[in-house]
């Protein structure tokens, strides 16, 4: 069987090779037969590819079925909606931590020191390290002593302020204590030529004063806001010869904005004693002003009216008018203002003695009365060019009653008492008033004020102390960047005094009689005050400064028998930090 198996496998063998040599037979006699030509291709070898070194695979393939491993991927897809609109809005600015670049000097101290016994001191502190907090106090200290007998100055002020914002409301008050010491160092002689002040007395004036105020912030966004406003003052005022006066004063606004229009009122209450060895007077005055205000792009206009009640040992009451106007002539360049108003002006023993220290005591020939502004109209321009042009012109028309003014003594012409101007009607004043702003440079600025007074009174010959004309002017020069020079200049018209003693000696003065009663008028030259002064900044925290008052060394009078000091220089270094 397996013989039979091996002849058949090998039969078939031969078949196979029988078959391939016949076939390569028929292909010799063929290529025999084709005839050579000039395309033909004479085969040499036969081919063999060869693959070069460099492009053999030497590793033999691993064909064990192995799976790698494949890792699970998560994908999160932001589902964010793309915002393609084609009008502009407000960009969200990115809030950044707070952080200082440099350290602030908002601290230094100042000494020095001058002619005429002048000591001057300062120190003042304040923290701002907190963006909505600020912090601070302050103390001064300046003294002089003039050429006349017992003419003698001493101002000290100690106090400590503060401000933070609390998200929609800012809150900011101050503390203080205010002394200012002088002497009744008037050179008055008789027409004798004895001297009515042989002993000049002291005076003294402490002032204990608080204030605070809680205001809403502005919403710039809020097309219909609410903005408010809540503040408080008190103050113990006294002098060296038992006069004292106790303020307590609250006011506060509302106001409502409803598109272009704005719905508020001013309500006030102030509430004065005033006590002396033989006075007592309670002051009190209470004030509500509504008001209505069209406010538009070019346009300010306010209408509303303001009632007033005084009460206490006399009782008033008044209703005035109260309107404005603010047109924008040339927007940002020239506005148009004008307006109607009245109020009650407060009469009080510190307004008084700051303005004239040696007002004498008080009494039943020296007392306090308010004054009234019956009707106060006003109009004028303003407006700026930049940052570095600013004007104000305004006139007004003003009748008042009660107007206080002061006269000299009778017996103690060295002191002064008050005097007020009464009459069946009202007095009037006329007024010009002009302000300007000029920044000439980086280098130079100047700025200046300048009034125009004319008064048509009932009962007074004149406005005693009162000029018609004041100007008041300032420079500053920036030199360099330590090198600073400022200069101002005080100019003020001629006045008149009121003496009604008729043993006084105004030889030495230009003098008009005033009728039968003794009375005298006397004329006040007018006076210009020229000061200067120079800061040097040796270092970032080191300075050096000289200042020079009075320089044209005039010892011109305010107030009658009172001259002012001379020329008078102060100098010293500051350091701040």
């Amino acid at each position: 069987m397996i013989f039979q198996t091996s002849m058949r496998y090998g039969y078939l063998l031969t078949g196979i090779f029988s078959g391939m040599i016949m076939m390569g037979y028929a292909q010799e006699e063929r290529r025999d037969e084709r005839s050579a030509t000039i395309d033909s291709i004479d085969v040499v070898r036969d081919y063999r590819p060869i693959l070069a070194d460099a492009v053999k695979i030497r590793r033999s393939p691993d064909m064990s079925n192995k799976r790698q491993y494949q890792p699970k991927l998560a994908y999160q897809i932001l589902d964010r909606k793309l915002d393609i609109n084609t009008g502009t809005k407000q960009l969200a600015i990115q809030e950044m931590p707070f952080t200082r670049t440099q350290t602030l000097t908002n601290n230094y101290v100042k000494i020095g020191a001058g002619n005429l016994g002048t000591i001057l001191g300062e120190v003042h502190l304040s923290s701002d390290y907190y963006v909505d907090t600020r912090l601070g106090g302050y103390v001064k200290h300046l003294s002089q002593q003039g050429t006349y007998e017992e003419q003698k100055f001493s101002s000290q002020q100690v106090g400590v302020f503060g401000r933070t914002i609390l998200g929609p409301v800012t809150l900011d008050g101050e503390i203080g204590f205010n002394r200012y010491g002088t002497r009744f160092y008037g050179v008055v002689g008789d027409v004798d030529g004895t001297n009515l002040n042989l002993n000049p007395a002291k005076q003294a004036f402490n002032d204990i004063y608080f204030t605070g105020e809680l205001t809403s912030n502005y919403d710039e966004q809020a097309t219909d806001a609410f903005s408010y406003s809540l503040k408080a003052d008190a103050y113990s005022y006294s002098n060296a010869y038992d006069t004292k006066e106790s303020a307590v004063a609250l006011s506060g606004y509302v106001n409502k904005q409803l598109n272009v229009f704005n719905v508020g009122a001013n309500i006030s209450g102030d509430f004065t004693s005033v006590k002396d060895a033989s006075y007592d007077l309670g002051n009190n005055i209470a004030r509500i002003n509504p008001y209505i205000r069209f406010q538009g792009s070019n346009y300010n206009i306010t209408l509303g009216a303001n009632f007033v009640s005084e009460f206490g040992d006399s009782s008033r009451t008044n209703i005035f008018p109260s309107a404005e106007i603010d047109f924008a002539l040339i927007p940002q360049f020239a506005h148009i203002f004008g307006g109607i108003n009245g109020d009650v002006n407060k009469t009080s023993v510190k307004e008084l003695t700051k303005e004239n220290p040696w007002l004498g005591a008080l009494g039943n020939t020296n007392y306090i009365r308010n004054s009234v502004d019956r009707m106060q109209v006003f109009g004028g321009i303003k407006g700026n060019a930049g940052a570095t042009f600013g004007y104000k012109v305004k006139a007004f028309y003003r009748r008042i009653e009660g107007m206080p003014f002061y006269a000299v003594t009778p017996g103690t012409p060295y002191a002064f008492q008050l005097v007020y101007e009464d009459g069946e009607n009202a007095s009037t004043i006329i007024g010009l008033e002009g302000e300007l702003n000029v920044r000439v440079s980086e280098v130079v600025t100047i700025g200046g004020k300048l009034n125009f007074n004319e008064y048509d009174l009932q009962r007074e010959e004149e406005a005693w102390y009162m000029p018609k004309m004041r100007l008041a002017a300032n420079a500053r020069f920036n030199i360099s960047d330590k090198l600073y020079i400022d200069g101002e200049l005080l100019f003020q018209g001629q006045t008149y005094g009121l003496v009604r003693d008729p043993n006084v000696d105004l030889s030495e003065y230009s003098m008009t009689e005033l009728g039968s009663t003794g009375a005298r008028k006397t004329t006040i030259p007018s006076f210009a005050d020229l000061s200067a002064g120079a800061e040097y900044r040796v270092t970032d925290q080191i300075g050096v400064y000289m200042r020079l008052n009075n320089m044209l060394g005039t010892h011109y009078e305010r107030y009658l028998f009172y001259p002012r000091l001379g020329l008078n220089v102060i100098g010293g270094v500051n350091f701040s930090f």
